[in-house]
């Protein structure tokens, strides 16, 4: 074992789960000035893994995903480990302190852990003064919502929900390399299935037309639904010549494949992330590929991903990008460098000459 799994994981899972992910960051936030000399030593500056994401140039198709850094203040440090691209949040118009703690907790048996976050974050007005003199060597993605106002807040219209999805574009966009839209948050007055409904999804695809963003725009989407969901998202988007792809969010409540007893769980708030999401999200990337247009769209994979061996098997099945978050819990910051150093040896052993050439591949 490694340093972290042999002495820092274990000491940090002595620390409450949310305390310890605060210490994570005030670290990394104090090492930032570090960022530039890390990376020059993580960073995998090899051709076979060189991409572009919506236009965007990557040296590796490995990023991290939405859910560590919510508010923007570690970037610089999680820049040095080698990731090919970041993405913060979810982030809203206005700050909001998020659900009521406890709401994060782990599931080592499962290499998971349960999220129920309520999407705490700092607000536009700070957060994209924080960003607007940062310099970062990968491009940065800002994964929007609606501001959770918390159970007492009067309930807003659907035209009050999509005019704020709209305003926090606008907001953001100028500090932005790429706007994913969480369009599957519980926070909204009609739950998690309010762009289930096919007249609000249009709506809002609509509006964040009309605002003409400028910038690649990707759509966080709830992977529940099937088949039936994925045409209806496709059929919705045709018409909106700006999205550029898709993302799938975390399922609410627990899977039925968890291996940590019920009673250890069943009473926590919130949704799994880490391994017992990566079927689902496989699932959803394949159906996905298999029916996009795939030379307009493409997909950012996450779930699960640990190993080389995960990312590979996402992007064969349609992943453009893939993106990680529990591994650094459970693998420490190591893993970044290892899975992109171990996914070019696979793509090579298969006599593959670029990373874009194994995408799709294992897609009928």
């Amino acid at each position: 074992m490694g340093l972290y799994t042999s002495i820092a994981r274990p000491l940090l899972f002595n620390i409450e789960a949310e305390s310890a992910h605060r210490l994570a960051l005030s670290a990394g936030a104090a090492l930032g000035w570090s960022g530039s000399f890390v990376r020059s030593m993580t960073a995998k500056h090899d051709s076979i893994l060189r991409t572009s994401l919506a236009g965007l140039e990557l040296d590796s198709p490995i990023g991290l995903a939405a859910g560590f850094d919510k508010s923007g203040t570690t970037l610089p440090m999680l820049a040095g480990l080698g990731f090919g691209a970041l993405e913060i949040g979810s982030v809203s118009v206005d700050p909001s302190p998020g659900n009521p703690k406890p709401r994060l907790f782990r599931l080592p048996r499962d290499k998971a852990i349960v999220v129920a976050y309520g999407l705490p974050n700092d607000g536009a007005d700070i957060i994209v003064e924080r960003l607007r003199t940062l310099h970062l060597p990968v491009p940065l993605g800002i994964n929007l919502v609606k501001t959770n106002r918390g159970a007492g807040a009067p309930p807003e219209t659907a035209d009050q929900i999509i005019a704020e999805y709209v305003e926090a574009g606008r907001r953001y966009k100028d500090v932005a390399s790429y706007l994913m839209f969480n369009l599957s948050c519980p926070n909204t007055v009609d739950g998690r299935d309010f762009f289930a409904d096919r007249d609000h999804l249009r709506a809002c695809l609509d509006a964040l037309g009309e605002a003409q963003l400028g910038l690649p725009v990707f759509l966080k989407i709830s992977p529940l639904g099937g088949v039936a969901t994925i045409e209806r998202l496709l059929e919705i988007s045709e018409p909106h010549r700006y999205i550029s792809g898709f993302m799938y969010n975390l399922p609410p409540g627990k899977p039925d494949t968890l291996t940590t007893p019920s009673v250890v769980w069943s009473k926590w708030p919130g949704a799994v992330s880490g391994r017992p999401f990566a079927p689902l999200a496989d699932l959803c990337i394949s159906e996905t590929y298999r029916r996009m247009d795939k030379s307009r769209y493409v997909i950012i994979g996450s779930g699960g991903v640990f190993t080389a061996e995960d990312a590979y098997r996402k992007i064969r099945l349609g992943a453009s990008f893939v993106q990680l978050l529990t591994a650094l819990i459970y693998e420490g910051p190591g893993v970044v460098a290892r899975i992109t150093s171990g996914l070019s040896r696979l793509l090579r052993r298969d006599g593959l000459s670029h990373v874009r050439d194994a995408i799709g591949l294992d897609v009928n």
